[in-house]
């Protein structure tokens, strides 16, 4: 049992990225170049000069920067050393090996710039976690019969990483739901990494902080932050969901728009605040109402409404009347619809729409 559990160990140990697992892995891949250098004496044609990048290229994703640059030079010596025994009529060696050392160069360099300190392919896994733990993060709960809650999201630059997320909480017991939608400065992978220590931080409090308590938290925490760019835009939503019953508090966030099914027609929200993270006192001002049956809430980031050298008022009434197509076809799918409308831009966009079906 031990024999197959050690291989195991060893992927697991090295996914870590730990010390042990690298000197492993090092001694594996030494291994292995010791044995093309004994192959490339006995019959140069086994194992050539370019076969030694293929070692270099294994040690790029596999190791980290110092048992990379041992691995260099173990390569490098056994190059030289294989090439330089072979006959004179083999060829001139020196553009092998400049090639070899430009290749070697050019490996420790790109290393040298990993500012995870990890492997290129453990580096992709931990943006791959990052980005799902994220994903999870704002996933929507079920909410009770004549409730529905849905939203679309895209990441600028289709990278998958945007600093637009959600959090959510349904509490059984009091009957009610809240949801926070959230802005955080920069967009893509440059975003992502705050948006999920703030994403963290909001899971924590959210349900234990209610109203303008929770926003004035996330702002005390984006002020303790040591960076002058740790701010965000966010709205908060608590609503009954018995009685239809709503409280919205906004902070530098887009206005939220309420659907009235009997003008057909979207209107803007008053709710108002400054963006979290940037004053002690964001300035909330709550704006109340009653979802009736057949009414809607729509929740969106600014990237849905702003563009290059436009007015945001006019992103807005463009939303307005985007929206209010994708709506009247129905409740299901009427974010993604939204969405696909927004024409391409630089920027994360996200709309979240929470509706009381007819109905209810």
């Amino acid at each position: 049992m031990s024999g197959p559990r050690w291989p195991r160990r060893v992927v697991d140990g090295w996914r870590s990225g730990t010390q042990h697992s690298q000197e492993i892995t090092l001694a594996i891949l030494v291994a292995g170049v010791v044995g093309s250098f004994a192959l490339s004496l006995v019959d140069y044609d086994l194992f050539p000069l370019a076969g030694y990048l293929l070692w270099l290229l294994a040690g790029t994703l596999l190791l980290r920067y110092t048992p990379l640059v041992v691995l260099c030079m173990v390569v490098l010596f056994a190059a030289v050393v294989a090439r330089l025994t072979l006959d004179e009529d083999v060829g001139n060696p020196v553009p092998g090996l400049v090639i070899l050392l430009v290749a070697i160069g050019l490996i420790l360099y790109v290393s040298s710039r990993q500012r995870s300190g990890l492997p290129t392919t453990l580096s992709e896994s931990m943006l791959a976690d990052l980005r799902d733990r994220l994903n999870a993060q704002g996933r929507l709960p079920e909410l009770p019969d004549g409730w529905a809650c849905e939203s679309a999201m895209v990441a600028a630059w289709g990278v998958g990483y945007a600093g637009d997320f959600v959090v959510t909480q349904v509490d059984e017991a009091e009957g009610t739901f809240e949801l926070v939608l959230v802005d955080v400065v920069g967009k893509g992978v440059k975003a992502a990494p705050s948006a999920l220590l703030l994403a963290g931080a909001l899971g924590g409090m959210v349900g234990a902080l209610r109203g303008p308590r929770l926003l004035e938290a996330t702002n005390t925490f984006l002020l303790r932050q040591d960076s002058v760019e740790s701010f965000a835009t966010a709205v908060h939503v608590t609503l009954d969901l018995d009685t239809g019953d709503y409280t919205i508090f906004s902070a530098g966030h887009p206005p939220a728009l309420r659907w009235d099914p009997k003008l057909g027609e979207w209107s803007v929200d008053t709710a108002r605040g400054i963006a979290l993270g940037v004053l002690d006192d964001p300035a909330l001002e709550a704006a109340h109402g009653v979802l009736e049956p057949g009414q809607a809430l729509l929740f969106y980031t600014d990237g849905v409404v702003e563009a290059p050298g436009d007015d945001i008022e006019d992103g807005i009434d463009w939303l307005r009347g985007t929206a209010g197509r994708a709506f009247a076809d129905g409740v299901d799918g009427a974010a993604r619809r939204v969405l696909a409308r927004v024409p391409r831009g630089d920027d994360d966009r996200a709309v979240l729409i929470l509706s009381r079906s007819a109905a209810g």
